[in-house]
């Protein structure tokens, strides 16, 4: 009766971290649901005004970093209202479902006097949506523009408010 009990806790070990992950719903990678995938250094080309004017750098520039984990976003340039910047440190995580950020600072020129910084240090989580069709992924962080991702294009879109443009953003290799 031994050899049979030892037999049956080996296999009972063995199964366990089978019935764990089957217990929390992990089963690894769905067969047909792949990544997305964003990593990159995107460089900005262009922002397009509502009135139809181009700014291009030097006039506006911008860096966007996406790693395995991390986002670091940054844009310098100047409109009719003056000289303007804005740079946000953030973690995420990435689904074909969703979207999940977490703000780890931001630094910005003031909305009404941009002469005065903004340093705003509050950790901050939202999540989105996340749309993927074919190489398509979009998704729109909380309180930034819509963003699209295809192939080695970034387009971010801000609407319906009175900072609406069409930025255009590229991969570099």
């Amino acid at each position: 009766m031994v050899p049979f009990q030892r037999k049956l806790n080996m296999a009972i070990f063995a199964l366990f971290p089978l019935a764990v992950l089957s217990c929390t719903g992990s089963s690894g990678p769905r067969s047909g649901a792949a990544s997305p995938d964003i990593k990159g250094t995107y460089k900005l080309v262009s922002r397009q005004l509502p009135d139809g004017v181009i700014l291009k750098p030097p006039q506006i520039m911008g860096l966007l970093n996406y790693t395995e984990t991390h986002r670091n976003f940054n844009i310098v340039g100047q409109d009719a209202t003056g000289k303007f910047f804005f740079s946000i440190a953030a973690t995420y995580t990435l689904t074909p479902t969703e979207y999940n950020q977490t703000q780890l600072f931001n630094v910005r020129n003031d909305g009404s006097d941009r002469t005065k910084v903004v340093y705003d240090v509050a950790e901050k989580k939202s999540s989105a949506p996340v749309k993927m069709e074919g190489g398509r992924i979009e998704f729109k962080p909380e309180g930034e523009p819509t963003l699209v991702f295809e192939g080695t294009k970034l387009t971010a879109t801000q609407r319906g408010q009175q900072n609406s443009f069409v930025d255009i953003w590229e991969k570099t290799p």
